[in-house]
């Protein structure tokens, strides 16, 4: 799986831009089939930061998604909305594959 995790801090200014430009964002990469999950949420340490968890199947799905009209309409938007250059972490590994069940918490009954 390639797991990628991205900080992208966001011009007060531009909020409402980013909001519109995210949703869709999200909608078209969770639709790929390559892709196993996406999701945007805001920091709570950093209010104006939003964090990108995506993972893909494998290499192919990543090289894939990057070919896709929608990422290359995000890349070329994004200047004009982030207010410093988003740090990235990016791990291809062949052990995880998807989420799996977090042993130390349970829901009480």
């Amino acid at each position: 799986m390639i797991l990628i995790v991205v900080k992208f801090p966001i011009r007060d200014d531009k909020l409402e831009q980013w909001r519109e430009l995210s949703a869709d964002y999200a909608r078209a990469v969770s639709a790929e089939p390559g892709n196993v999950f996406f999701e945007f949420s805001q920091s709570i340490a950093e209010p104006d930061t939003y964090v990108c968890i995506e993972g893909f199947r494998d290499a192919a799905a990543g090289e894939a998604h990057m070919q896709q009209e929608h990422v290359t309409r995000f890349m070329e938007a994004m200047p004009d909305i982030v207010s410093k250059q988003p740090q990235i972490i990016y791990v291809d590994s062949e052990e995880v594959t998807d989420f799996g069940p977090m042993g130390e918490i349970q829901p009480r009954a």
